[in-house]
């Protein structure tokens, strides 16, 4: 019997989430390309594979064989982990938008502050001025 790998990759490519299946064996390559629209949770991804794995349709056989999986320090790998979930935007294209809005709101309300302190200190200043011209009168 014939050993292969098969390797599954998920990741968000605006809008939807894909899965990208690889399988080799015997120096054989193949990919799938799979849509799941929202993000899929670790259950919904075992049960789909379960029942739709057959009916998966790969592309040709191309010979070529995966990189071969060298064994990597727990730590290190832990650590690549946690830099690539930092780098991935997290949550739903919904929760974006609203980041976004919330984003956008707090430059607005960032400009006007400092719009109103700009006029302020305008206000001021020709206050000073009006107070100097006042005593300067009086002589």
């Amino acid at each position: 019997m014939e050993m292969g790998i098969t390797r599954l990759t998920i990741f968000f490519e605006e809008p939807f989430w894909i899965g990208l299946c690889e399988r080799q064996w015997s120096g054989w390559y193949e990919v799938c390309k799979i849509t799941f629209g929202a993000e899929p949770r670790d259950g919904e991804i075992e049960d789909y594979f379960q029942r739709e794995f057959r009916h998966l349709r790969f592309s040709p056989p191309v010979r070529g064989e995966l990189p071969e999986n060298r064994r990597i320090n727990p730590k290190r790998m832990r650590r690549e982990i946690v830099r690539q979930t930092e780098k991935s935007p997290v949550g739903t294209r919904a929760q974006q938008a609203l980041k976004l809005q919330h984003e956008t709101g707090r430059q607005e309300r960032k400009a006007d502050a400092r719009d109103r302190r700009e006029a302020e200190a305008e206000r001021r200043f020709q206050q000073r001025q009006e107070k100097k011209r006042e005593k300067h009168k009086g002589h």
